[in-house]
């Protein structure tokens, strides 16, 4: 969820405004040291996951055949943006380092702090109503899920995501006084009702439809494999696609929906005298029920911000093209050279697809 909103309950207006850092340092220590050992994991699985499934996804002979894996170089990519980005917000909260807080670069970091976070899940509507499309409607499958249809959509998405991204350049400035990068204080009703209409579109909404299609492909998938086995005829060839694009949308609703639901019970969870010290909220009843809750809700997020790094986990697992496509890159030894060419040459028992007329080698694969 939007990380820049997190905070704002702590924020004070003027010079005497309450430092998110040094609140966490006095009043929940603990919830630092969760920043500063589980994020930094967080951040080396993603970077290292998210190069090597774009490397993978984007390249040539995938773009040329399969519109999934646009989808899916593009999550990547973004995944990959959001990670860097997510460091600057993480050095002021977890280290007090001032990174962002500065005239300009407070309002245009929160535009493109929350355009990733819009997209991805976006993305994954898109790959996930172009399975169903492929699934449901195959003789509209070369029509409607191609690779130029594929690219035109992701810019699409980026251009909408951008779009709602720039209002956070209307409600953040630069408080030179308190040295700081908050909301506006006379827009901060129209930024509360803004946040929280775009952001349970974006973060309830979407994975809720995506979840609608997942239900809808996995009961044509059944249909068709018991149409498939009273013909005795094997599985269809897209079914390891399917898997792989169905596990990447439930993992996106898994990771998305505890963090939407504990953002949007927040408006009932009352907050104490901000003008009380830190130090003492352990003694105030009103601080100690809502920093119960706080604790939730930021070990909440800490886990669901794995949707931004273990994807690759999911390709490894269920895609035999991306695990070949690892041990190509990775294993150096005889042994697993022999063992990729094995692998490769079980996926097929062709050795040329035919895509919209044209014959391709074999390794241009045109699934997942």
């Amino acid at each position: 969820m939007n990380t820049t909103t997190n905070e704002s309950t702590f924020q004070q207006e003027g010079p005497h405004r309450t430092d998110i850092f040094q609140i966490h340092r006095t009043a929940a220590p603990e919830l630092l040291i969760i920043d500063r050992v589980i994020t930094p994991i967080w951040y080396f699985i993603g970077i290292i996951g998210n190069i090597l499934s774009a490397k993978i996804w984007l390249s040539q002979k995938m773009r040329q055949s399969n519109s999934s894996a646009i989808y899916l170089g593009a999550i990547a990519v973004v995944d990959l943006i959001f990670i860097f980005l997510h460091v600057w917000m993480e050095l002021l909260q977890a280290y007090g380092i001032s990174t962002f807080n500065q005239p300009v670069l407070c309002e245009v970091f929160n535009v493109f702090f929350l355009c990733p976070q819009y997209l991805a899940p976006l993305l994954i509507l898109g790959f996930t109503f172009e399975r169903f499309i492929a699934i449901r409607f195959p003789f509209l499958k070369e029509s409607v899920c191609s690779v130029k249809k594929a690219c035109i959509a992701v810019n699409i998405l980026i251009a909408v995501s951008l779009l709602i991204s720039l209002m956070q350049a209307y409600f953040w400035t630069y408080d030179e006084i308190g040295d700081a990068c908050e909301i506006i204080g006379y827009k901060e009703f129209f930024y509360t009702i803004w946040t929280w209409v775009s952001e349970m579109i974006i973060f309830a909404a979407v994975p809720l439809i995506v979840l609608i299609f997942n239900i809808l492909v996995i009961k044509e998938i059944k249909k068709i494999n018991k149409f498939q086995a009273s013909f005795g005829q094997d599985r269809g060839s897209n079914q390891t696609s399917t898997v792989t694009l169905l596990s990447v949308s439930f993992y996106l609703i898994c990771t998305l929906l505890p963090a939407t639901i504990v953002y949007a019970i927040q408006m009932s969870i009352k907050s104490g005298n901000l003008a009380t010290n830190p130090a003492d909220w352990s003694k105030d009843p009103t601080w100690s029920s809502y920093m119960i809750y706080y604790h939730i809700r930021r070990i909440v997020e800490e886990i669901c911000l794995s949707n931004y790094a273990c994807y690759v986990f999911i390709y490894y697992i269920t895609s035999a093209y991306f695990r070949a496509e690892v041990h190509k890159m990775w294993c150096l030894g005889k042994y697993c050279q022999c063992k990729q060419t094995s692998e490769e040459n079980q996926k097929s028992s062709t050795n040329y697809s035919i895509i919209k007329g044209k014959c391709i080698d074999k390794t241009i694969p045109t699934d997942v």
